[in-house]
């Protein structure tokens, strides 16, 4: 029997931890934000951990462009796809705390604030990354295609995320004309004992995903050969 291995149970109980300690922890009393601060706990660390999971995905092409080992293609599209459920939430996120902070006077969700849109245009740049993989039939050749368009993406998505929303005006904070909220110089103590263990519990489930999606492909694929196999021995 294949022991369970030590890092899915930290998974298990940093993320149990994060959200107990965010619903239920003490947080500061902040002008607008009030209770919604809680969810930096879920909103930025998703961010957090979606560029962490997007790191495995571009490390695995290049060393898939490096070495022609089918195994790092795999790893990498599934980082890909996985890095893309955590933008998603992450964007959902975002939107919800918006809508109680930002707009809760007309209770929209969306306004086209810079960082929004920047962040959906990182999303649908990664969105096109597999309808560049469907798009192509040879397996090898689908490999090496998508693993050089996931080095440019990754590429993109730093300055769309980190880079250019902070030279714009801008709703959210961190902004070129709104400062009203950092995360280095606004979440006390008290919040960071949660804060970075929900980052590393979120990025902990996310290579999860990752293992547990590539398993699949390998049984698929085993699968699939047996078949091939079977039916070349009975022509």
């Amino acid at each position: 029997m294949k022991k369970f291995a030590w890092w899915k149970l930290l998974c298990i109980v940093l993320l149990f931890y994060t959200l107990v300690g965010g619903f239920l922890f003490d947080v500061p009393r902040k002008d607008i934000l009030n209770e919604t601060i809680r969810n930096l706990y879920f909103h930025v660390t998703m961010w957090f951990s979606m560029l962490i999971i997007f790191t495995v995905s571009v490390y695995n092409a290049i060393r898939y462009l490096k070495t022609n080992n089918p195994v790092y293609d795999h790893y990498s599209v599934e980082a890909a796809n996985t890095g893309i459920i955590f933008g998603v939430l992450g964007l959902v996120t975002g939107m919800i705390w918006a809508r109680f902070t930002w707009y809760i006077a007309d209770g929209g969700y969306w306004s086209g604030d810079p960082k929004q849109n920047m962040a959906a245009i990182g999303i649908l740049i990664y969105l096109a990354y597999f309808v560049l993989r469907g798009s192509l039939v040879d397996e090898q050749q689908k490999a090496r295609i998508s693993a050089v368009y996931n080095i440019f993406a990754f590429a993109a998505l730093i300055p769309l995320l980190y880079i250019l929303p902070r030279l714009v005006a801008s709703l959210h904070p961190g902004s070129a004309e709104n400062s009203t909220f950092n995360v280095q110089n606004d979440v006390n103590s008290a919040m960071r004992v949660v804060f970075y263990p929900a980052i590393i519990g979120w990025s902990l489930l996310g290579w999860w995903i990752i293992t547990l999606r590539v398993r699949l492909r390998k049984v698929t694929q085993t699968m699939i050969d047996k078949e091939y196999e079977k039916e070349i021995a009975g022509s």
